[in-house]
């Protein structure tokens, strides 16, 4: 177990020590998607969705989700977060399937980054539109959750490649 960062050399779950990392600013991007059919697709455009503004209340979802991320996934750290955005990209090309796309942006300056937060304010945002849509179409689909961006730290900048 002693190549394990999670356990201890006997093999107990463990939280990684970070107090020796020198404090850098952190800074993580992912994003998602939410295939939708047509009608879902129009009551978040137009915002006709009888729960509300399905985009308004998922970015909210999504800010409160990276930051309390320490909170849900065993053994992260929990950080003073300095940003978190969550954006949306609506596309209107394909007939049939329409797609929404959330991409999460987190900040902070400390010993540990953010990509946790990230990924996890992407997921609770296109859940949350799940959940207030599918009263419309329960058959709507979450995909292609990534890390695009990272940087901060020793391990330097990653960008993802397609």
């Amino acid at each position: 177990m002693a190549n394990f960062t999670h356990f201890n050399q006997d093999g107990e779950a463990i939280m990684v020590d970070v107090s020796q990392k020198d404090i850098t600013m952190r800074i993580a991007i992912a994003e998602g998607s939410i295939k939708v059919n047509q009608e879902v697709f129009r009551s978040i455009k137009e915002q006709t969705n009888k729960k509300g503004d399905v985009l308004a209340v998922a970015r909210i979802a999504g800010i409160m989700a990276a930051k309390k991320t320490s909170d849900m996934i065993p053994l992260c750290h929990p950080l003073f977060i300095t940003k978190v955005t969550i954006d949306f990209e609506l596309d209107e090309d394909n007939y049939m399937i329409k797609e929404i796309k959330a991409v999460c942006l987190v900040k902070t300056t400390g010993k540990t980054g953010v990509a946790m937060e990230a990924l996890t304010g992407v997921q609770i945002a296109l859940l949350t539109i799940y959940d207030m849509c599918k009263a419309i179409d329960k058959s709507m689909e979450i995909s292609d959750i990534r890390l695009l961006h990272k940087e901060g730290g020793k391990s330097g900048v990653y960008d993802y490649e397609k």
